[in-house]
Parts: C-alpha cells; structure tokens; sequence
C-alpha cells in the first residue's frame, strides 16, 4: 500500500517551533475584558495557518496547546495545566487548532477573497465554540454569556481578519526577499 502522507522536514519542524513560540509570547499580552480577556494568540494563530499553512500551521497549534494542558505555562498571563482548559475560556483554546486550519486553507486557496474567508470562518469556530464554552461552564445563558464571551471581541475580530492578509502577504514578501522558503 502507497503511503500518500508527507513527512515533515527539519527546516518545517523548525519553524513549528518558532510559531509555538510566538503564540505562547502572543498570549502573554493581556488586555482584561471581564471574564475573557483580550490577547493576541488568534492573531498569532491565524498567521500560524497563513504563513505555514494549514497543516504546520494546525500542527503549531496543536503542540502549543499539548504544552499548556501538560503544565508548561503558555496560556495567557503565564497559566498552564489541563484546568485552564477546562475553566471558562477553554472553549477559545479548543477551537484554536481548527481557526489555524482555515485560515491556512483560505490561503491556499488563493487570492484576498479566500484568505478572508477562511479569516472568518475561523472567526466564526473561534466565537462559538468559545461561547457554548463559557455558557455551559458559567451556567449562564447564551444571551448573557454572549455579552461576556463574543461581545466585547466583534470590533476586534473584524479588525483581526482586515489586517491579516496584508501582515502575512508582507511577511511573506519580507520572507522571499531574505530567501527563506518554508
């Protein structure tokens, strides 16, 4: 039998590595909002699916979230352990592999039309996962648990998938200038 999966390069395992970092140092920057506060893991997770697309960039995000539920202290304000995940905000966390997936596959796509779409069905995972999430761990109502987890982060969201086809296409460009292949 052929075996059609593709093994990682060292060179791809290497730049696994540098966007888990980035993404543990992203969730470190922590602007509170209430119950969820606000920090820059979704932006590093998207651009995780963007730049090294959607399997690596899923990839990154699985080893990121394998770190923080085994202890290492990733998440943000410097938490780790299976109980974050398992506190009112682990529904984001959850979902993070799946919004790196489609940002990369709206990438690969091809085209600024794509790249939204797969920004915003990411979006859409992210939010409503992290929603139920919440709901069923705070034993709030959606509408009220609506008003803590989504709310506040609607204006952001849509800041987040204007932004990142321009941030990741000039990384990119910074990237092929410097003859770096991915």
């Amino acid at each position: 039998m052929k075996s059609t999966s593709k093994k990682m390069s060292i060179r791809e395992l290497c730049y696994i590595a540098i966007f888990v970092a980035i993404i543990s140092v992203s969730a470190q920057i922590v602007v509170p909002l209430g119950p969820v506060p606000f920090t820059l893991q979704v932006w590093a997770i998207s651009l995780a699916g963007l730049i090294l697309g959607p399997r690596n960039g899923t990839f990154a995000t699985l080893v990121y979230i394998l770190l923080g539920a085994f202890g290492v202290p990733v998440f943000a304000a410097m938490t780790g352990g299976f109980g974050v995940i398992m506190r009112q905000t682990g529904g984001f966390i959850v979902s993070f592999p799946l919004v790196s997936l489609l940002a990369g596959w709206g990438d690969r796509k091809g085209g600024i039309v794509w790249v939204v779409i797969g920004l915003t069905l990411g979006s859409i995972v992210n939010l409503a996962v992290g929603l139920l999430w919440f709901s069923w761990v705070t034993g709030l109502s959606i509408v009220v648990s609506f008003g803590y987890a989504v709310a506040p982060f609607i204006v952001i969201t849509i800041i987040r998938t204007a932004a990142l086809p321009f941030i990741s296409k000039s990384i990119k460009l910074a990237m092929k200038k410097a003859k770096i292949t991915l």
